[in-house]
């Protein structure tokens, strides 16, 4: 995927754990027709701080840092806004003024003298002085009001411990927030590479990696082929992009932090890095389950997704192609 410059305005909200966020790193590619379809519950855990709460005032407006975590797949953090007049949202849609963006874009190019003040733009990290590279989300944080969340899982190799920096801009304030804070890895991962292939017709994936941490599991694949069709995914329906559960030993099925659903045809290669809640106990093994879900190539949308009757949100039904299940060992920890 090739990266470019955030574009925030045109990203539709993908829900998270916690968060509503929109894609971040160094100029992070934003897929054009990405819409949300999976809601989870909230991690307790993942809101416990790995450091105190860092405060900073400039006129009139005051930041806080919270909730940073590191675990070794996944870096994240929180950032608190507070001060008076300031607009209701909290994070800026404002994109750089470029004469070369088309018409759609145009509009939301608005002059820094002329933007709304307080709005909070995404962050530049640090890692011991350094940039870092990574790939993650930043959004409005949907269980705490007046706040927003960065959440990196593409990282670009931390050690156990260092120094992050954290520089934050707010729109109409000339000078960016800076945020200093030693953060240590949290517990112990266990990293396994089995490199193992599951093949169903045309369609195969292989499992690069699977780490297991003290709150976080991430699964890193690679698939290739069309994906197979149920007999519910022919005619007027069609089988999904191929989705991927991880239950442990025990049968529990790991939360995904986030699901994607892309409103065209799924392509034939795919790169899987995806984070999932903690397993918890200390598996023997877990199992990969690819599903699908069933869309409307008419316009792609997933068949009975949306509101249901008890007034919960639902993704739609998964369909499981048992066939292409694998079963990975997790050595003694």
């Amino acid at each position: 995927m090739k990266q470019t410059n955030l574009k925030l305005t045109f990203l539709k909200r993908v829900l998270l754990t916690t968060s509503a966020f929109a894609i971040i790193g160094t100029g992070a590619a934003i897929p054009k027709n990405i819409s949300p379809i999976a809601a989870a519950t909230s991690d307790a855990k993942s809101a416990q701080a790995a450091s105190s709460n860092l405060s900073l005032t400039q006129d009139g407006v005051t930041l806080k840092l919270g909730d940073v975590f590191y675990d070794g797949t996944r870096l994240s953090f929180s950032i608190e806004r507070e001060g008076k007049n300031l607009p209701e949202g909290v994070m800026s849609l404002y994109l750089p003024v470029d004469a070369k963006a088309s018409k759609s874009l145009k509009k939301y190019m608005v002059p820094e003298k002329d933007q709304k003040k307080g709005y909070i733009k995404r962050p530049q990290i640090l890692i011991d002085g350094k940039a870092f590279k990574g790939l993650g989300s930043f959004g409005d944080k949907v269980s705490q009001k007046n706040a927003v969340e960065a959440e990196y899982n593409q990282l670009d190799a931390l050690p156990d411990e260092f120094e992050m920096t954290i520089q934050v801009g707010v729109t109409r304030i000339s000078k960016p927030f800076e945020f200093k804070v030693p953060v240590k890895k949290d517990g112990n991962m266990v990293s396994i590479k089995p490199n193992k292939t599951q093949k169903s017709g045309d369609f195969s994936y292989t499992v690069k990696q699977l780490d297991i941490a003290s709150r976080t599991t991430r699964l890193v694949l690679d698939s290739e082929g069309q994906v197979p069709a149920s007999t519910k995914q022919t005619g007027k329906y069609a089988p999904s992009m191929m989705y991927y559960d991880i239950v442990d030993d025990q049968g529990k099925t790991l939360q995904q932090r986030r699901v994607g659903f892309y409103h065209s045809k799924p392509r034939t290669k795919y790169h899987i890095d995806e984070l999932y809640s903690a397993i918890g106990s200390k598996p023997q093994y877990v199992t990969i389950k690819p599903y699908t879900f069933t869309v409307d190539p008419s316009n792609w949308s997933v068949v009975g997704q949306g509101k249901g009757a008890d007034g919960k949100y639902k993704n739609g039904d998964k369909t499981y192609i048992n066939e292409l299940e694998m079963t990975i060992p997790v050595p003694a920890q």
